[in-house]
């Protein structure tokens, strides 16, 4: 197996050739011309998964390069979280000694102290204006990149400082990860993620509770960080086996938008937690900011305005049915689309709600219509005017408009389904993968099943 294949495959971020030729028997440490091995490539180009398909190989992070760093020790002045990660290996602390685990921590927190640009500013040696473009480190967190000269760094090294922490198994005070998110002023940010992500592991009372303390903070976003990491033991308690504190997390955040917060981005973020809760009635909350002056709450409250009783779904009263009716008019358009599921749920022998589902299927802005399709026709709750409607916009000229109204049907298992179906057309490019497309399949397949 050529190394000049490998290197050119590295060059071009090719992650599968890469693996392909590595399981053919190319060398993982393979030397490129510049003398460096090609893992090194990887890492100044930014391509995680090259660098772990590298690693996994076989690939030697820790080796000494000619200027005395290893390749680990670039990834970490890189400034990219995700290619620590990627380079770091498993179980770190068992191959690093105790004094290795501490140069790679001193090294980071060192970066993290300078900030990005005076590490750029080493690495170019240039006195140029910093150009700096906001990217994505990984699949969902941002991190601003900064670009000198022909060098570039990325400013995630406070996410690199919390995750080999993590890694090493030191506990830095809850303070002290809270104080290293909010510096970023943005919950996408890489440092903001890995810091609460860092702090949802911890499984101490004490850790909990510091975090639960957060709450009250006078700082918004303190308690918006403090919503994040509580969010994730609602999210993902599976996460782990031990105690998540899923009871008391889910009993904090009811009272906290029962009593009121302030903000309204952490409010609306803090209901749309909230319904993720599996909690059955949380109308009070609904009751209390239906019409809350900010759209963005207006529209997580849609939700919290009926209730799951037996595995139905109703209305706890007269008040939440005319705020629900009042927030299908409303002038915002995305807080009417979150109006149309909780309204499609109870409008079987309700006649406003009906009007009102069919009302919006007609709204005048197209956006609007389409997001109401399509909650709508994800839903298994049949209503014969709604379903009427669905079939009516099988007839469109739009693909996307017959698939969800195909889909409603087929859900609903409505007598017309099939007939439907044929409606659907010729699937054009780009939609194979569309979850509405996969439903109709199933049905297909169960109903020619013998």
């Amino acid at each position: 197996m050529s190394g000049a294949e490998l290197v050119a495959a590295v060059g071009r971020g090719d992650a599968e050739e890469v693996r392909r030729l590595l399981e053919g028997g190319a060398v993982p440490d393979t030397v490129a011309e510049d003398g460096l091995p090609v893992l090194c490539r990887a890492i100044d180009a930014y391509e995680a998964d090259v660098a772990e398909a590298l690693v996994e190989a076989g690939a030697d992070q820790d080796r000494e390069l000619p200027d005395g760093t290893t390749p680990l020790m670039r990834a970490v002045d890189g400034g990219s979280p995700a290619m620590v990660a990627a380079v770091l290996g498993t179980d770190p602390s068992s191959r690093l000694s105790p004094e290795q685990r501490d140069e790679l921590l001193d090294r980071a927190r060192r970066r993290y102290a300078e900030g990005a640009e005076v590490v750029l500013g080493g690495r170019a040696g240039s006195a140029e204006a910093v150009e700096r473009v906001t990217v994505m480190d990984d699949g969902y967190h941002r991190v601003a990149e900064l670009r000198l000269g022909g060098a570039v760094v990325r400013a995630g090294h406070g996410a690199i400082v919390t995750d080999l922490e993590w890694a090493f198994r030191i506990l830095p005070p809850v303070a002290q990860l809270a104080a290293r998110a909010v510096a970023t002023g943005d919950p996408e940010h890489v440092d903001w993620s890995a810091a609460a992500w860092a702090l949802y592991q911890r499984r101490s009372r004490e850790a909990w509770s510091e975090v639960a303390a957060l709450h009250t903070s006078p700082v918004a976003l303190e308690r918006r960080f403090a919503l994040d990491v509580l969010g994730l033991h609602v999210v993902v308690p599976w996460a782990s086996w031990r105690n998540t504190y899923e009871k008391e997390t889910v009993d904090l955040l009811l009272s906290w938008a029962v009593h009121g917060e302030e903000d309204s981005g952490v409010l609306g973020e803090l209901l749309y937690v909230l319904s993720l809760t599996g909690r059955p009635d949380t109308s009070e909350v609904g009751l209390r900011h239906a019409r809350h002056q900010d759209p963005r709450v207006r529209e997580q409250t849609a939700g919290h305005l009926v209730v799951g009783l037996d595995g139905t779904v109703a209305l706890p009263g007269p008040e939440a049915r005319s705020l629900l009716l009042e927030l299908a008019r409303d002038e915002d358009g995305a807080v009417r689309v979150a109006a149309a599921g909780p309204l499609g749920s109870v409008c079987p022998g309700d006649a406003e709600a009906t009007a009102a589902v069919l009302a919006l299927l007609e709204d005048p802005e197209p956006e609007v219509r389409a997001g109401v399709l399509d909650t709508i026709g994800a839903s298994y709750v049949r209503c014969p005017d709604v379903d009427d409607a669905l079939f009516s916009l099988t007839g469109s000229e739009d693909f996307t408009t017959r698939l969800s109204a195909v889909c409603g049907l087929v859900l609903r298992e409505d007598s017309r389904a099939a007939e439907a179906v044929a409606r659907l057309g010729a699937v054009p490019p780009g939609h194979e993968d569309d979850h509405r497309l996969h439903a109709i399949w199933r049905w297909e397949w169960s109903r020619d099943r013998p």
